[in-house]
């Protein structure tokens, strides 16, 4: 095992982002795939093609923005520090990455990858900044990593590589099977949105009992049980304070898709929430229907913040909806519940499948 700086095993590129005062810079054709740190929050699998947003050649060119080949471990640098994936084709990233072309004679890019995955708290650590903290080219390309030899590196990576693909497959299965019960929804209920009705009637909000952790409490407490934002896990710890099928509804911050829709985690077993997001379940309908409604429903109109938007309880509340009768809803259960129950029987198996990935990457890294 040889210590290197990653300079020294490969060229650290940074990003950029082209102005957004040219229309022409951006493509709605699906040109230059271009990656922010948006795009991996939440994001699972080792590879990554594209994102919300594509560039020209134009906006290419007339930014600071690079093309990064294939294989190119993209690893963002601030706002958050830590995201990690593997370029799976050509593709450009903003500023907020120092991206790594590897040099393939000395370390393979599966390997560099889990690698860079066991760093977050180190790059965290040595980021600096007054407004936010930022791992600056210089910084990562001084940064060391210990490198054996590609046999050596073959043999952790075919040990590693088999979860990863299982993970990845259960999780595609889960998007079919979501995007199955979506497609009932809406051919069972199109009028659902406009109506007399408010969805608060139908919604417990257990906000209440949400009790944020900060990092420096959770290092303290390292567990299996997951710490969970507004859009995704943060932490792993030794404590839970929910357990059962929830809803997770982002409050502030990272609150809708790029087309409007809330951002949701519909979460079952044991967790910890912190205060970013409203936990919700249903009342009256089941959690499963409240989620496959919040899926479908724009919610542009009860955002409010200039700057950091919110989704207030009060706002929530008070969408309209046609709430179907008892039988209606009964009749859709039956159908989407045996659905989600074996949602939750993979991603079940995909916790475990998580720590034993972890422990491995503890032990091997």
């Amino acid at each position: 095992m040889t210590k290197y700086k990653i300079s020294e095993i490969g060229e650290v590129v940074g990003g950029g982002t082209p102005s957004t005062k040219y229309k022409e810079y951006y493509s709605t054709n699906k040109d230059i795939s271009w990656i922010t740190p948006k795009d991996l929050s939440g994001y699972t699998k080792m590879y990554i093609s594209n994102g919300e947003r594509y560039i020209t050649s134009k906006g290419l060119n007339n930014s600071s923005a690079k093309m990064l080949p294939k294989d190119t471990i993209l690893i963002s640098s601030r706002a958050p520090i830590g995201y990690v994936a593997i370029a799976q084709k050509e593709l450009a990233t903003n500023q907020g990455f120092k991206s790594i072309i590897p040099d393939k004679t000395k370390i393979l890019p599966e390997f560099l990858y889990f690698t860079m995955i066991t760093k977050k708290s180190e790059l965290e650590n040595i980021a600096t900044g007054s407004t936010f903290k930022e791992v600056s080219g210089k910084v990562m390309k001084n940064f060391e990593i210990d490198v054996p030899t590609i046999e050596k590196q073959k043999k952790i990576i075919d040990k590693l590589i088999p979860i990863v693909r299982k993970i990845e497959l259960n999780n595609e299965i889960n998007t079919n099977l979501l995007q199955l019960s979506q497609i009932m929804f809406k051919n069972k209920f199109p009028n659902v949105n406009d109506g007399p009705d408010k969805i608060g009637a139908y919604i417990r909000n257990y906000d209440k009992d949400r009790k944020p952790l900060s990092k420096k409490q959770r290092s303290k407490m390292p567990g299996k049980y997951r710490y969970i934002g507004a859009t995704s896990v943060n932490d792993y710890i030794a404590k839970y304070n929910f357990d059962g099928i929830y809803l997770l509804l982002g409050e502030d911050g990272t609150v809708q898709d790029i087309n409007g829709y809330p951002v949701l985690q519909y979460i079952h077993g044991k967790f910890w929430p912190n205060n970013h997001a409203h936990v919700l379940q249903g009342n009256k309908v089941s959690t499963e229907w409240l989620y496959l409604f919040f899926l479908q429903r724009n919610i542009e109109g009860i955002i409010t913040g200039a700057v950091q938007k919110k989704i207030s309880q009060k706002n929530l509340n008070s969408l309209s909806v046609t709430m179907p009768n008892n039988e209606e809803l009964s009749k859709f259960d039956n159908i989407i519940q045996p659905i989600f129950e074996q949602i939750r029987t993979l991603e079940e198996e995909n916790e475990r499948l998580l720590e034993i990935k972890r422990e491995l990457l503890t032990n091997l890294f």
